[in-house]
């Protein structure tokens, strides 16, 4: 019986975030109400703050469904001494399956709607904000650190400006999701991203906008 209950609590929680995505993605974050979440999940607004203590707890619960641009990439950091390393394949590798698993999952895409379109800076964006901030720092110094272990192993120039490079990838790479997430039925995203990604690695290896200042003799 009281496994039976845990059931249910957990089949009404998912149901109240399926909800709320599909409520957020068509209304934004600030302006509905609880209540608009409930009647859709066929619960009583009592039943949400059974599961959440607020919008802001339901919505930073609704984004962990989702692994943000980046947190992918951080997944497995170190390693750098690896012999067998193909610093290169991996940063190709983690972002085409970024851009693979939002093309094929409906509510990835939903997810990442809300948070880069519809999120408006007020309290209930408050936790997931500091989360993109704090990935985009991770995010960038992996890069960096891929693009600097590449450099090593001669996969990539000698003079290469790491730090350049590493905020124009990851720049590229969030406006590429960013402008498809608003037309997603126009362009195959994986296709889409893949290209890009081995046009910016060819911009790595040959741009001399890229290369590090010769120092002056």
């Amino acid at each position: 019986m009281v496994r039976r209950r845990k059931e249910d609590a957990l089949e009404t929680r998912e149901r109240i975030l399926d909800a709320a995505i599909t409520v957020f993605h068509q209304q934004g974050v600030a302006r509905p109400s609880l209540t608009e979440v409930a009647e859709l999940a066929g619960v009583t607004r009592g039943a949400i703050y059974g599961h959440f203590r607020n919008k802001a707890d339901l919505f930073n619960a609704l984004a962990e469904r989702v692994q943000l641009p980046g947190e992918q990439l951080c997944e497995g950091a170190g390693a750098s001494d690896d012999p067998c390393l193909n610093p290169l394949g991996i940063l190709r590798t983690r972002w085409l399956w970024l851009f693979q698993e939002v093309a094929s999952n409906r509510q990835w895409q939903q997810i990442l709607d809300i948070i880069m379109h519809r999120c408006e800076l007020v309290t209930e964006s408050g936790e997931i904000r500091q989360r993109m901030l704090d990935c985009r720092q991770d995010a960038v110094a992996r890069m960096r650190q891929l693009l600097s272990d590449a450099v090593a192993r001669e996969q990539l120039p000698a003079d290469l400006d790491v730090h350049l490079a590493a905020t124009i990838l990851h720049g590229a790479f969030l406006g590429l999701l960013d402008d498809w997430l608003l037309q997603p039925d126009e362009r195959d995203l994986a296709q889409l991203g893949e290209r890009c990604m081995d046009t910016l690695i060819e911009m790595l290896m040959y741009s001399p906008s890229l290369r590090l200042p010769k120092v002056a003799q």
